[in-house]
């Protein structure tokens, strides 16, 4: 972040400054919102939720080296040297703060959204256009009306290109979220049944997403999973809010890019050739199962919107290494493999990980599989699919763990997976998954966030040997 003046920040979020600190002048090139590792000379927000208030922090954060803060309200006392701006709302002041912040940089965004894929897409377009730009992106999945603001507050003269992850789980929330980011390109990867609890059926998943389009900058490029039903359908429709050009990418007849021959050595990384409208090449991609051409195309499809060649597109996909917790690939010793695919779920990411691990080489497969979460009332009949889908793959075993994978586990017993276990609670699991983790034996780890998948992830590896 560049350094503000106190002035700057006053003007940006229309606030006030109380107490006796009186220099506008004095300078902040950090936002904080941890008061637990608040860096010294920071500005400090202090957020508000159901159950917590960030302002009981705000004299931990000024005496760990907080430079002042924002606060909703007057305080009682003021420690001197430090600055409090008054605002209305903290979370308000954020999104403020990012938007005046973010226009003080001419240069394009690209942003992303869909329901499965997000961070993957947004790494690789990321990786792709790192090939020739210098790229501020998103974080981890740092991608809400917290994580956004925040990125955008990283923004420096160095960045040619924004690469930001927008998600969402309610309604409403994607037009906050574009009127912050305002993006010139924007990539969906697909409509599916994340957080369908939210929004009743995958249709007004669509509309939610679209709204990404309000606050689009005039002429913003669409590009499109042109394999979607939802999305081809909409890029066709009546109903278009985007005024720009619209690319699909997928690997149908009659799409803009298209990914054909596709290959896998099953270890570690997969081959496709991608047609474009300036040409074909091929390319090779650092992951694995069929979805990773979908990245692929709207990276490709971005990349040459911004002028890069297909060898530099081609060099940027070899370049593409996954979040942490997103299909990573841990090989161990004695010819054990971790598929370390534990950092969210939803019934789409768990069929595409069960087949990669349904072709992955390995003499026994094993998935161990958690609850998905916020499906509503069609939890048990989409956790019951995956069980099914288990049965029509080559996987050897089910470990299956939470509440709501009890539905997994049944399906699967019904379906003739060869191995069902089924446990209540993650520790419940871990001796079964000793017995399992033998040699040649290959597992697959995933679940939704809130089952921290991760740290059966840390136990496998703390039984099996480094490769």
């Amino acid at each position: 972040m560049e350094a503000l003046t106190i002035r700057e920040i006053l003007e940006a979020v229309n606030g006030r400054l109380l107490g006796e600190f009186d220099d506008v002048e004095a300078v902040i090139s950090k936002v904080e919102t941890d008061s637990r590792t608040i860096s010294e000379g920071a500005l400090f927000l202090p957020l508000m939720g159901e159950r917590f208030d960030g302002h009981a922090y705000i004299n931990d954060a000024l005496e760990a080296g907080a430079a002042g803060c924002f606060t909703q309200r007057e305080r009682e006392s003021y420690l001197p040297g430090k600055f409090y701006i008054k605002v209305d709302s903290t979370y308000r002041a954020l999104r403020d703060l990012a938007v005046w912040y973010k226009n003080r940089f001419n240069i394009p965004v690209v942003a992303i959204t869909g329901s499965v894929g997000k961070t993957t897409a947004k790494d690789m377009i990321a990786a792709v256009l790192s090939e020739k730009y210098n790229v501020l992106k998103t974080e981890g999945n740092k991608n809400n009306d917290i994580g956004l603001p925040l990125t955008l507050l990283r923004l420096g003269r160095e960045h040619q290109i924004a690469v930001l992850e927008l998600g969402i789980n309610h309604p409403g929330e994607m037009d906050y979220l574009s009127a912050i980011a305002q993006p010139d390109v924007v990539c969906i990867t697909n409509i599916g049944d994340s957080h369908i609890e939210a929004f009743g059926c995958r249709e007004n998943t669509l509309k939610a997403k679209l709204e990404v389009f309000d606050h689009a900058k005039p002429g913003c490029t669409a590009v499109l999973n042109g394999d979607d039903e939802l999305l081809r359908a909409a890029a066709a429709g009546p109903d278009i809010s985007w005024t720009g050009s619209t690319i699909l990418v997928g690997r149908g007849e009659g799409l803009d890019y298209r990914a054909d021959g596709l290959e896998s050595d099953w270890r570690s990384q997969m081959s496709c050739q991608v047609t474009t409208p300036k040409g074909d090449c091929h390319m090779d991609i650092p992951g694995l199962g069929e979805h990773m051409v979908y990245p692929t195309l709207l990276a490709t499809a971005v990349g040459e919107k911004f002028g890069m060649t297909l060898e530099e597109i081609a060099a940027g996909v070899r370049n593409f290494a996954p979040t942490k917790m997103r299909m990573n690939i841990l090989p161990r010793a004695e010819g054990i493999t971790i598929l370390d695919d534990s950092y969210n779920a939803n019934p789409q990411s768990m069929r595409a990980a069960i087949e990669v691990l349904d072709g992955y080489t390995g003499n026994y497969k094993v998935a161990v599989l958690g609850d998905m979460f916020e499906l509503g009332p069609l939890a048990g009949v989409l956790h019951a699919g995956v069980g099914e889908f288990l049965g029509r793959s080559h996987v050897d075993c089910l470990v299956a763990v939470g509440e709501l994978a009890k539905s997994i586990y049944d399906a699967a017993m019904n379906s003739d997976v060869p191995q069902c276990y089924y446990f209540a609670a993650k520790e419940e699991a871990l001796p079964q998954l000793r017995e399992l983790a033998g040699p040649g034996t290959t597992l697959l780890v995933k679940a939704s966030r809130g089952m921290a998948f991760e740290t059966i992830t840390e136990y496998l590896k703390s039984i099996t040997k480094e490769a």
